[in-house]
């Protein structure tokens, strides 16, 4: 367990993908060791607005700290945001007492689907979280993408793994919800708190994690399937990422400037346009296509 004794600095690395929400959490932890008097220096790329570019962000904090960058082999605590970025950056996690928090959800990047075929499963990282945490000290993950989508916004998922840290770090509770109130949105502030308060729940039922529990979405195999896109206008920002990333060019802005589907026969259902949309706008369904005589039965019955 990192903690944050006197004399010892605590170094935490924060990785993920554009529009994940990085900056924010190593904001707040950042905030938070300075209210506490520590001395806190951050490293920090960032400006990946797209989703698929990596973004990390190294936070330092202690009685004294030389440097703002964190050696290999020396984190404390690997957060990761993104389950892919968090393997490739598991050589920087301290091998012998270094704890390991991950959301098992995966945002694949375009040139991992490369093969065109209808569903087809997307050539990426294969570790799985059973097989990665088994190997560590301490390690916890978790759909915290799918635990923020029950509490309403999934946006919200890198506070529900910030709540999963807020375990491993020795401050208070009200001191992690002060913080959090100061650094988020006030009208996304009740959303946050509670998943912030969901992710230090699921650490108190937490176990190393078995294959067939964990949720990490692939597209489903089958050409029985059709693919239906699900869009929240309220939150598509007319980016054009989709429209321009989708290999079968079957998106387009309407006279709104909203995103949608133009033409479904095309949609391979890759999830390319889902996986990089900055804002969560965009959910692809693979569905079971009806047989036609089942729907006859059903109508008759």
């Amino acid at each position: 367990m990192a903690t944050n004794g006197k004399h010892k600095t605590t170094s935490v690395l924060i990785v993920g993908v554009g529009g994940q929400g990085v900056i924010l959490v190593s904001k707040a932890l950042a905030l938070l060791c300075q209210r506490h008097g520590y001395e806190v220096k951050q490293s920090e790329v960032h400006g990946m607005a797209k989703r698929g570019g990596a973004v990390f962000s190294h936070v330092r904090f202690g009685d004294a700290v030389w440097s703002p960058t964190i050696p290999a082999g020396e984190a404390d605590v690997l957060l990761a945001l993104e389950w892919a970025e968090g393997l490739r950056w598991l050589n920087y996690l301290n091998p012998q007492t270094g704890t390991l928090i991950s959301d098992t959800r995966k945002i694949i990047p375009p040139f991992a689907c490369l093969k065109r075929a209808r569903h087809v499963e997307p050539v990426y990282a294969r570790s799985t979280p059973a097989e990665v945490i088994g190997k560590l000290d301490a390690g916890y993950a978790l759909d915290a993408t799918g635990m923020a989508d029950e509490l309403g916004n999934e946006r919200a998922s890198n506070i529900v793994l910030l709540g999963v840290l807020s375990t491993v770090l020795d401050f208070e509770l009200d001191d992690w919800l002060a913080v959090i109130a100061d650094c988020v949105p006030p009208k996304t502030l009740e959303v946050n708190r509670e998943a912030f308060l969901a992710g230090r729940a699921w650490v108190d039922n937490a176990v190393v994690p078995r294959d067939e529990d964990v949720a990490i979405p692939t597209p489903p195999a089958g050409p029985e399937l059709r693919s239906e896109l699900e869009i929240i206008p309220e939150w598509c920002k007319s980016c054009d990422i989709c429209v321009r990333m989708c290999p079968e060019r079957c998106l387009v802005l309407n006279a709104e400037q909203i995103v949608e589907l133009a033409n479904p026969e095309a949609c391979t259902g890759c999830r390319i346009c889902e996986w990089l949309c900055p804002d969560f706008a965009i959910r692809v369904h693979n569905v079971p296509v009806m047989d036609p005589a089942t729907i006859e039965l059903t109508v008759e019955a």
